[in-house]
């Protein structure tokens, strides 16, 4: 196995022979192997050990095996200990995800303190087998049935082209010794499940069971490749861009069939999972809305709108006398001038004394209204942003310059002329709003 290892190595994982990467050792049999062939083969690696503190003096246990590992092979090694149940307990998430959540953000950590680009696990081809079946039994998309990919972007997995079988069998050869997760046996976990009672009836039914599937995936990683190359060329052609992300003309959405899987294949990466009330969004009336963790889908006239959802964005700021700059909500500058000599939507001119400070800086609110510059009257801005067919997400984007209650400029549209310099001005001030 060894020869293959190296070889596959060489073929499929160049980036390893080349530079220093950290290795995530539990202490069990798959990790174990992998130490070893990557040690037997010279590469350049860490160890590091997470002990999640739920199994007692066992945890203890493995976390002194690996510690031991490592320096009998004379390798670096990190060990870390996380107070694991008070992790569920405040992020309200069950042991497998905290688990999870704590040994990447740790991993993280150590590869950007040590300048390490790629960490390597130890996940084998039994364990692709079983995450198909957990995705299969959940429902998913032909995503899910790919498998674990072997190599992300800071993510190399050079077992997954061995069985547990074969490393099995390296490990006896090789006379390595190992730790068991007592938790790896209980059934009661869905993976533990599918491995322990599952996955043997299937190889017993079919000797090759493993390799079939295998084989199967391949194709099913060629079929998706395609998929992705017509949604992504697709998407070129009907996701237009907006200063806030895309919009989407509905026509274009409704003459695609099967709409529902158009729809999946072209925003599942925006996080959404309400598919339902994604479709009724096409017929629906402007100004509706669907949600992800992470973006938003509007119905605007003709239109879907896609964004990103900010995370507590600043609704208002304030802007004392005498500051000449500002770079937060947006950013503005102010200086006195002379006079007026360059004139573009992102520059306003007002007479100086017309200011009454703080100005405000804020979103555009219901019954706000101006006196449009070049109008006569005041206007809604409702009616001015209708007028102006401005949709929906801009509208709400809309930055505000205000003097007190009222509006000195619809920040890079139309300014308000009650605070225009005219012929009896004395001191001019000009605002810049930088894009």
């Amino acid at each position: 196995m060894l020869a293959e290892f190296k070889s596959h190595i060489e073929n499929s994982f160049p980036h390893l022979l080349e530079s220093k990467f950290i290795l995530a050792c539990s202490g069990g049999l798959d990790s174990v192997v992998l130490t070893h062939l990557c040690h037997a083969c010279k590469l350049k690696f860490a160890l590091a050990h997470c002990n999640f503190q739920l199994r007692g003096a066992a945890s203890d246990r493995d976390e002194k095996f690996v510690t031991d590992l490592a320096k009998n092979l004379a390798i670096d090694f990190y060990v870390t200990n996380f107070d694991t149940n008070e992790y569920i307990a405040k992020n309200k998430v069950n042991v497998q995800l905290a688990a999870r959540e704590l040994r990447y953000d740790w991993f993280a950590s150590i590869m950007q303190d040590n300048a390490i680009s790629t960490l390597v696990t130890a996940h084998q081809a039994d364990d692709n087998l079983e995450t198909f079946l957990i995705n299969l039994s959940r429902g998913t998309g032909v995503d899910g049935l790919t498998g674990i990919p072997s190599i992300t972007d800071s993510i190399s997995r050079p077992l997954l082209a061995f069985s547990r079988e074969q490393l099995m069998q390296y490990a006896k050869a090789e006379k390595l010794e190992w730790v068991e997760d007592s938790s790896n046996a209980d059934v009661k976990y869905l993976r533990n499940k599918i491995r322990h009672e599952i996955v043997p009836e299937l190889k017993e039914l079919h000797p090759t069971f493993l390799r079939n599937f295998e084989l199967t995936q391949f194709h099913l990683k060629g079929a998706n490749a395609i998929l992705r190359n017509h949604i992504e060329l697709l998407k070129s052609k009907i996701f237009e861009t907006t200063e806030s992300g895309f919009r989407i003309a509905i026509d274009e959405l409704n003459v695609l069939q099967p709409q529902s899987a158009y729809l999946y294949a072209l925003l599942k990466d925006y996080g959404f999972t309400a598919w339902l009330d994604i479709s009724r969004l096409l017929a629906g009336l402007s100004g509706k809305e669907v949600r992800s963790k992470t973006h938003r889908l509007v119905r605007d006239r003709t239109y879907l709108l896609l964004e990103e959802i900010e995370l507590n964005e600043v609704q208002s700021f304030t802007i004392e006398e005498g500051q000449h700059e500002i770079q937060t909500p947006i950013h503005l500058t102010i200086t006195e001038v002379d006079a007026i000599k360059d004139m573009t939507s992102n520059i306003l001119y007002v007479d100086k004394d017309s200011l009454k400070y703080p100005l405000i800086v804020r979103k555009w609110e219901k019954g706000d209204y101006f006196y449009p510059f070049g109008m006569t009257g005041k206007k809604k801005l409702s009616k001015y942003f209708k007028d102006e067919k401005v949709d929906i997400i801009s509208k709400q984007k809309q930055w505000l310059l205000c003097s007190e209650n009222e509006i000195v400029w619809v920040i890079g549209r139309r300014p308000d002329r009650r605070f225009s310099v005219f012929e009896g001005t004395k001191k001019i001030v000009r605002i810049t709003v930088s894009t």
